[in-house]
This record gives structure tokens, C-alpha cells and sequence, in this order.
């Protein structure tokens, strides 16, 4: 396949030209995406009710017409990956480095804290628990029991597993890898499309239709945990201190962390989003290590291996489930349209912070190593929770009751010895995971406007601060403002699943490219072509 199908001479030039791109804001993006955000929030604030009707509508019929195409894409996105990581092509470097510019220290901080984000510290406590009081589709013939406990870790497994963790950033990066540092094109979702429209959908309104589709995803699924955050918050600290949780306290605590990513966002990925990351990566392991030694340290490790051998045993029974839609559309599609609308940019991150990483690194840490540890922080923190429950029902799940995600980390964080102070230091890690999302998609939202991977930091600004803005905006609003935006993530995530499919045969295409180039395998005729 060649990569430069439908192109034109003066798109050659640009491919080894890289300065030849423009670095300055383009208007059609902006416009697209930050009208269509504004649009949303002026909409939700003259008529919640009007907005939720189309949203929900929207929500319909994206899990039933898309739900089992993005099923089928998360499973192929994976195994794709993992045999290029296997292949000898899986040795090829990444963005015309020889050596990685990052340490693999503060590599595996940034893309755990940004990738986890902030939903990984509620999620953690509140999904397992959700799952052993509701027992899955396919585990509802056990209730309340140990083995109850692991079959609702290896469903959270599944959600915040191996296969979500690659559609963020495994064959796209690849892509936006070669494309951009290698034939200097734009670091945008367009990019994507190129080996299949070349030049046309480089230039032009669907090209920035492309992107402004990416960003509005992305902005979604970053506004809704920041405006949720302020709700976690001021939740906790009313609970903990007996501080009014009103709309003023949300506000300023949103204030704070506004400032906090948006001060990170303008120093970039080398300074400020590292700093923020290490510090939470550390944060983490002694909070976990704290949970571990102190907590139900028995039934975290029972519950760790065995709902790992139920996840892996019944894994693609999980990942192809289609027999209860409705349990479908409130969890494992609503998930897989969260982490899908937030692949493209996601997948630019890391091929800007992996540049000098080969490729088998790269597609390993992020497809096998960071979901190990994701499922073992879910047992740390939900597995806690299951196994203080089923020693004294009731204190976990009746504050649980409804779904109230903060309720649930503070009852389990309240059932362990210092139990304030590590209720805090949890509102910390938190807010700091919500920070770093913030600020690298700041920053990646910032490199779709411009194209380059050094941003203007007026354009880095005015992203933090319009998702800070909009997330005042629906909290003013009240829990409809706020569940208007989750459902809309979803509708959102399906242009963004059509333009990651190209990249299921432009991954690998490009993957055996990059080898021939680095003389890690022969080249041969055909890979003469795709690289011509």
C-alpha cells in the first residue's frame, strides 16, 4: 500500500519538508470544535431537558447500531498490537530518535497518571462494589459471596483492562509515529486518514471536521471527570471537615485545579505534566502499599490472582457479550465509547512522549504493562471495599446506594486505620490525576490547532481554561448539565471509532516500514513502494 495514494507533487515536498506546515492556529478547527463546545454549553443552560432528550437519543442509538462494532474493534486494536510487539518489526524506533529523550520512570508516570486519570481512584472503589451488589449478565448465579467479590473485579478488569488501555494509543501512535516524524506531516487525527485519502483529506473542511470531531470527544470526556471532580470534592470535604458542598465551594476548588493544569499544560510534557505525573505515581504506591499491609491484605491478593485467571479465562466471553443490551449500554459500551473518543488524541501523546521507545516497548507498556497494574490498584482500593463488606454488610454498600462514587471511597478509606488522613491524600491523588489529564490534553488539544509538538502557549491557555469554563457551566446547571455530558461522550465517540479503524492495516503496513528504513529487516519491493 503506498502511503502517498492520491497525493500530488507539492504534498511530496511537504512529506520531506517538515517545516513546510504551517505552525499557526487553524481557524476551521477552532471554530468547529470550540463553537460546537460552546454551543452545547449555551444549549444545556436554555433548556437541560431539550439537550438530555437529544443526547439520550443520541446515546441509543450509538450503543445499538455501534456497540458491537466497537466490541470487535478493541479486540482487533489488541491482537494487532501484540503481534507487531512479537514480530521482528516490533524493534523499530519511534520518531527518528536513538535513544529515548524520556527516563522510563517518568515514561510509565505519564502514561499512567494521564491515561488512568482521575475516573481510575472513583471507578476503582465504586465499579467493583457496583458489580458484587449487581451481579454481571454473566455471572448473576453468584451473589454475595468470595467468589461474587472476584467475578466483580474481573468484570472491572475487563473495563479498565488490556483492551482499553490499547485503543489509547498502541497501532495509532504507530501511525502518528511514522507520519509525522518521519514525512513531516501534521500531528493531527487527520493524519490518520492520510495512507487512505492522501492529500485531500490533509486540506480542506473534512479534514477539520476530522479533527474538530477528535477534539469535542475529547473535550467531552476531560470536562465531565474536571466537573465531577469539583462534585468529589467538595462532596469529601463537607464529609470529612463539614465545609458546605454549594456551588461557590465547587467553584473554587474547580479555580484551583484549573490553575493547577493550566500552569502544567504551559511548561509541556518535559517539565511540568512530569512533575505532576512522578509525584502521583509515588502518591499511588504508597497509598497502595499502604492498603496492602494494613488493609484486607488476604483477600487483595485472593482477589487479585483470582480475578485475573476469571478475566483471562473468560475474557473474550466479556469482550463479545451481547445479551443484555441495556446492561451493555450502561457499562462495557459506555466505556469502550469513553476510552474510543479519546484514542486519536491520546494516540498523539504518546508518540510525542515515546519518541526513541521501540515500538515493542511502547505497544507492551501501554497493552500489557499498565493494565497489570490498573487491575491490581482495582483490587487494592475495590477489592478493599468487597472484602469490608462481606465482613460487616452494609458499610460500603448503603452509602454505595445510588451509585454515589465519592460516598464509596470515603466509607472504604474510613474503614482503615488513619483513616481521615488517607481519606485526604485519596482527594489528593485524585484531583492530581484529574490535573494531568487536564493538562496532556491541553497540550495534545493545543497540538491538533497547530499541527507542531510545541504549541503556542496562548492556545494551551485558552483550552484549559475553556474546559474549566464549561465544567462551571454544567455544574451550574445541576446533575442534568453533568449526566448530559456523559451521554454525550459516547455520541461523540462515533466518528471518532470510524477514523481509527484505517489504522488495524496501517499500524502494521507502517510498523514493517520503519523496520526497513532501520535496517532491522531486508527491504523488499513492496516495502519500497509504501515508502515511496
Amino acid at each position: 500500500m503506498s502511503l502517498s495514494t492520491g497525493a500530488s507533487a507539492d504534498v511530496e515536498e511537504t512529506l520531506i519538508n517538515p517545516n513546510h506546515w504551517a505552525q499557526q492556529i487553524d481557524i476551521p478547527v477552532l471554530l468547529l470544535s470550540g463553537g460546537g463546545v460552546l454551543l452545547f454549553a449555551l444549549a444545556a443552560l436554555l433548556d437541560i431537558d431539550l439537550v438530555s432528550g437529544l443526547v439520550n437519543q443520541g446515546f441509543g442509538f450509538a450503543t445499538r447500531y455501534f456497540g458491537a462494532y466497537w466490541q470487535l474493534l478493541m479486540l482487533a486494536t489488541f491482537f494487532i498490537g501484540l503481534t507487531i510487539a512479537m514480530g521482528r518489526n516490533g524493534r523499530a524506533r519511534m520518531g527518528n530518535l536513538e535513544k529515548p529523550e524520556i527516563s522510563t520512570f517518568k515514561w510509565t508516570s505519564v502514561i499512567m497518571c494521564t491515561l488512568l486519570a482521575g475516573g481510575g481512584v472513583f471507578w476503582a472503589a465504586a465499579e467493583p462494589m457496583a458489580h458484587f451488589v449487581s451481579p454481571p449478565p454473566l455471572f448473576a448465579d453468584e451473589v454475595g459471596t468470595e467468589r461474587a467479590g472476584y467475578n466483580a473485579l474481573a468484570q472491572s478488569f475487563m473495563h479498565w483492562g488490556f483492551l482499553a488501555w490499547a485503543i489509547l494509543g498502541c497501532l495509532t501512535s504507530i501511525v502518528f509515529s511514522y507520519l509525522h516524524y518521519q514525512k513531516g506531516l501534521p500531528l493531527k487525527p487527520r493524519t490518520l486518514l492520510y495512507p487512505l485519502f492522501g492529500q485531500r483529506i490533509m486540506t480542506g473542511w473534512a479534514g477539520a471536521l476530522v479533527d474538530a470531531s477528535c477534539v469535542l470527544a475529547v473535550v467531552a470526556g476531560t470536562v465531565g471527570p474536571i466537573g465531577f471532580l469539583a462534585l468529589q470534592v467538595g462532596f469529601g470535604l463537607e464529609s470529612l471537615f463539614g465545609i458546605s458542598n454549594g456551588y461557590d465551594s465547587q467553584m473554587l476548588i474547580l479555580v484551583g485545579l484549573v490553575t493547577l493544569y493550566t500552569a502544567s499544560a504551559i511548561t509541556g510534557v518535559t517539565r511540568g505534566i512530569q512533575l505532576l505525573s512522578r509525584f502521583n505515581i509515588v502518591l499511588a504506591a504508597v497509598l497502595m502499599l499502604y492498603l496492602l499491609l494494613l488493609g484486607p491484605t488476604a483477600f487483595i491478593v485472593d482477589g487479585y490472582i483470582q480475578g485475573m485467571g476469571t478475566y483471562l479465562d473468560r475474557f473474550v466471553a466479556m469482550a463479545t457479550f451481547r445479551e443484555d443490551q441495556a446492561w451493555l449500554g450502561w457499562w462495557t459500551v459506555f466505556f469502550w465509547g469513553w476510552f474510543l473518543g479519546y484514542g486519536p488524541l491520546m494516540a498523539m501523546f504518546v508518540a510525542r512522549i515515546s519518541r526513541g521507545r521501540t515500538l515493542r516497548q511502547m505497544i507492551l507498556m501501554i497493552s500489557v504493562v499498565a493494565p497489570v497494574i490498573t487491575c491490581f490498584w482495582f483490587t487494592i482500593v475495590g477489592g478493599s471495599g468487597i472484602a469490608f463488606e462481606l465482613a460487616n454488610p452494609g458499610v460500603i454498600s448503603e452509602p454505595f446506594s445510588g451509585m454515589n462514587l465519592p460516598a464509596a471511597l470515603l466509607a472504604i478509606t474510613g474503614e482503615l486505620p488513619m483513616g481521615l488522613l488517607i481519606s485526604v491524600l485519596f482527594l489528593v491523588l485524585t484531583t492530581i490525576f484529574v490535573a494531568t489529564t487536564g493538562d496532556s490534553m491541553t497540550y495534545t488539544i493545543s497540538m491538533v490547532m497547530t499541527g507542531t509538538d510545541h504549541p503556542h502557549t496562548a492556545v494551551r491557555v485558552f483550552w484549559a481554561v475553556m474546559m474549566g469554563v464549561l465544567a462551571a457551566i454544567l455544574l451550574s446547571i445541576g446533575e442534568g448539565g453533568v449526566g448530559a455530558l456523559q451521554s454525550f461522550i459516547v455520541v461523540a465517540a462515533v466518528p471518532v471509532s470510524l477514523i481509527l479503524l484505517p489504522s488495524l492495516w496501517n499500524a502494521p503496513s507502517l510498523a514493517k516500514t520503519m523496520a526497513e528504513e532501520q535496517g532491522i529487516v531486508p527491504s523488499g519491493s513492496s516495502a519500497q513502494a509504501s515508502a515511496s
